[in-house]
């Protein structure tokens, strides 16, 4: 693709790497079949194809002189970049490898700095891109919002799906605390976790399943303290400065540790946050003093499969077998790479993994896409619910919570995370959501 952005433009590090990324389109259209909102209306700027036209629309629309302001842009443009997903199935689609991660990501961020929406959306997004990134203030905000549950079916729109979410959702009083947490026997490595923002107030149990995974397999896990959140809500919502705001808070962290005792990796339990982190030197490109450790942090980071992929857990002898649904989320597996990790750890630990047919499609979470893009994402969510309800499974595993949250209402069996799984299959407790028994009995 061809642009004409001028030398003040390009002065811009976003603009600059974009325009490379531009370069490497072919506008062949194999990225259309893939995408999830292109197939749902057919409409060509529905598509990543379309999109990337957008954005250089966007971003060449830029100012004379270094000191005149950037036009906004034209209403269509902001809808049709809404729309996306940010789901990354085009990428392994795309013959050319157009880095579409980084193109979407410069978009949403110059879309934010350039358009003045409505308030209701304004208000939304800052409140939106404040609270759920601060387990603090998204607990008093569950606090508030579940007993008005029950109104999901007069409402419509985002409040309507901000309360059913809501209704399905348990704020935890139970934290899993920031820390060192030694191995069991022989000590094999050492890695280093976030508590995560949402996570740490809906699902604690995910991290701490992961924890007695890893210290039974002689890892000494370390909880951050002052990094709750990656940035990736943040990110989604195109606030570039309080997505990096929260990206070198966990940079800082993760080094700390690095330079002292060392890490063999920062291990993530939510694959949206892993996504993200494992592209935090792109994030930081341009910056002569975060750009390096940026990227030395992104090279250490590994989904919790991925890294207990390479351990050789071990099992008690089986006493049942379940018959368990792999959804592997489109973060992992076309923003990772690495899908296929979780239902080989399931399969090892001995579970009949069944998986739906059609692959990693989105199932409409997204990040913050639930309730900023309500009607798509209740869509795709269905759409993914009946596919994984075909398989009859007795659980539905997953490594995103956000994919948790959003299917859990739509599913007709438990969904729980894959190292919940695992860590009863090695004898620890039962997934809260499922009830089964010990797995040694």
């Amino acid at each position: 693709m061809r642009t004409s952005f001028t030398e003040i433009q390009l002065a811009d590090p976003r603009i600059r790497a974009a325009d490379g990324i531009f370069r490497d389109c072919v506008h062949c259209g194999f990225c259309l079949p893939a995408c999830p909102t292109y197939l749902l209306t057919g409409d060509e700027l529905d598509g990543p194809r379309g999109r990337i036209w957008l954005i250089r629309d966007l971003l060449e629309a830029g100012a004379e002189t270094a000191a005149a302001a950037p036009p906004p842009p034209d209403p269509s443009i902001v809808t049709h970049l809404d729309r996306c997903v940010g789901c990354l199935a085009c990428m392994p689609a795309c013959p050319s490898g157009v880095d579409y991660r980084s193109l979407i990501g410069i978009a949403r961020d110059v879309v934010e700095e350039r358009t003045r929406r409505g308030p209701w959306q304004r208000w939304l997004r800052a409140m939106l891109g404040r609270v759920l990134p601060n387990p603090r203030l998204f607990a008093i905000l569950m606090g508030m919002v579940r007993p008005l549950a029950p109104l999901r079916h007069l409402l419509g729109g985002t409040l309507g799906a901000g309360l059913a979410l809501a209704a399905g959702a348990t704020v935890r009083t139970e934290r899993v605390a920031p820390g060192t947490y030694p191995p069991e026997g022989p000590p094999r490595g050492r890695i280093a976790m976030i508590t995560g923002c949402a996570q740490s107030v809906l699902a604690p149990e995910i991290n701490g399943a992961l924890i007695r995974v890893l210290n039974r397999a002689g890892i000494e896990a370390v909880v951050l303290g002052d990094a709750a959140c990656c940035g990736a809500l943040n990110e989604h919502l195109g606030q570039g400065a309080a997505t990096r705001a929260h990206a070198r808070k966990v940079i800082a962290q993760v080094l700390i540790q690095a330079d002292g005792a060392g890490l063999d990796a920062v291990v993530q339990t939510a694959s949206g946050c892993g996504t993200l982190m494992k592209a935090y030197g792109g994030l930081f490109a341009g910056d002569q003093e975060w750009e390096a450790p940026a990227r030395r942090v992104a090279d250490m980071v590994r989904d919790a499969g991925e890294f207990l992929d390479g351990l050789g857990l071990c099992y008690p002898p089986s006493a049942q077998a379940r018959r368990i649904a792999w959804q592997a989320p489109c973060s992992l597996a076309n923003g990772q790479g690495a899908a296929g990790f979780g239902g080989g750890l399931l399969r090892d630990a001995g579970f009949e993994v069944v998986e739906p047919a059609e692959g990693p499609v989105c199932c409409g979470s997204a990040g913050t896409y639930n309730l900023t893009q309500p009607k798509t994402a209740s869509v795709l969510g269905a759409d993914k619910a009946r596919s994984l309800n075909g398989l009859a499974a007795d659980a539905v595993a997953s490594s995103n919570l956000g994919c948790m949250v959003q299917l859990a209402p739509r599913l007709e069996a438990p969904v729980v995370h894959v190292v919940e799984l695992i860590d009863w299959a090695q004898g620890g407790p039962a997934p809260r959501v499922l009830g089964w028994s010990p797995h040694h009995e």
